[in-house]
């Protein structure tokens, strides 16, 4: 089974994820599950209205990650990484 590869949107996305990452420990653990199974993994599910096709997984505290999934291309591109007012 090949695990999902997860992409940023764009540098600013990189940014904000990566610095979330590096302040907390269990991020990068909740993020190595999400690459396994990114409709399945900690409540993570799919969006509905103006964000139909979209994906949402809670990444700890007040965090959530907006993102799509590439199934023929196994990848994650997170679009938006913030608070829950993101979506």
């Amino acid at each position: 089974m090949r695990m999902y590869l997860i992409k940023t949107r764009n540098r600013k996305v990189k940014a904000v994820l990566e610095k979330y990452i590096s302040s907390r420990s269990s991020t990068g653990d909740k993020l190595g599950k999400l690459k396994i199974d990114p409709r399945r993994e900690n409540g993570a599910h799919p969006l509905k209205g103006k964000l139909a096709g979209k994906w949402v997984y809670w990444l700890g505290a007040n965090i959530r990650m907006v993102y799509k999934i590439d199934d023929v291309l196994k990848l994650i591109i997170v679009e938006f990484v913030g608070s829950h007012k993101v979506y």
